[in-house]
C-alpha cells in the first residue's frame, strides 16, 4: 500500500501590534517522515505553534519556543535561531495533515491567544 504525501499548510498571522510573522506556504511529507515548518519573525524570541483541522478550533502545540502543553506528543518540537522559528514534526502521522499557525510575542509573560488571528 502506497503512502500519499500529507499537505501541511502554513498560515501567516499577526497579533495586535506584535511582531510580524512570515511563513512558508505549504509542505508535503510522507507518513513516518520528518517535516520542518519555519517562519521568520521580527523582534521576537518567543514563538508558539498551533495546529488546526477543518471545522475544529486551533490546538496549541508549542509555546515559548519549545514548551508543549499536556497531551502534545514529543514528536512535536520547536526551536529558534536568530529570527527563524522552526516547528519539527517527526514520525508524521495521517492525522497531522492540517493547517499550522505560528505566533510570536516579545515577552515570556504573555500567553498565546486562545485563537490565533490569521492574516488573509
Amino acid at each position: 500500500m502506497a503512502w500519499a504525501p500529507l499537505l501541511l499548510t502554513l498560515l501567516t498571522y499577526w497579533v495586535s501590534s506584535q511582531p510580524m510573522v512570515t511563513q512558508e506556504p505549504s509542505k508535503s511529507v510522507t507518513p513516518g517522515g520528518t517535516v520542518t515548518l519555519s517562519c521568520t519573525i521580527t523582534t521576537s524570541n518567543y514563538p508558539a505553534w498551533y495546529q488546526q483541522n477543518p471545522g475544529s478550533a486551533p490546538r496549541l502545540l508549542i509555546y515559548q519556543t519549545n514548551n508543549r502543553p499536556s497531551g502534545i506528543p514529543t514528536r512535536f518540537s520547536g526551536s529558534i535561531s536568530s529570527n527563524n522559528a522552526v516547528l519539527t514534526i517527526t514520525d508524521v502521522q495521517a492525522e497531522d495533515e492540517a493547517d499550522y499557525y505560528s505566533w510570536a510575542d516579545t515577552s515570556t509573560f504573555h500567553n498565546p491567544p486562545a485563537v490565533p488571528c490569521p492574516l488573509l
